[in-house]
């Protein structure tokens, strides 16, 4: 089991995660960094655990819209095929981390 140090809103985690995992969870650790960025952006600091959990409903959303779009038929009459697969795999990884991230902003408002 590895462990790699992310930074949300300016504040360090460490995170467990699978041997091998570690760029990946950098990559989605800075995106919902970004997110979070936005919300601070336009509504200032007003807790982690709600800049969290807020970041957490829009990827969540942001899920739900690609899951909705890739569960239509095709324009073209073609099967979602290994793209459509792929895709379903990483709406499958991005439900994941929206609810861990839940968990963890759960974890922060209780603290």
């Amino acid at each position: 089991m590895a462990t790699v140090a992310v930074t949300i809103n300016g504040r360090p985690f460490t995170l467990a995660c699978d041997d091998g995992e570690e760029a990946r969870i950098r990559r989605l650790a800075q995106y919902v960094d970004r997110k979070v960025g936005e919300f601070v952006g336009r509504v200032g600091q007003i807790g982690e655990a709600r800049l969290i959990l807020l970041a957490a409903l829009v990827i969540a959303d942001e899920l739900a819209e690609a899951s909705a779009r890739l569960a239509a038929p095709a324009d073209d009459g073609v099967g979602k095929g290994e793209n459509g697969e792929a895709a379903g795999r990483a709406a499958d990884s991005l439900l994941g981390l929206a609810q861990r991230l839940e968990a963890i902003a759960a974890r922060l408002e209780s603290a």
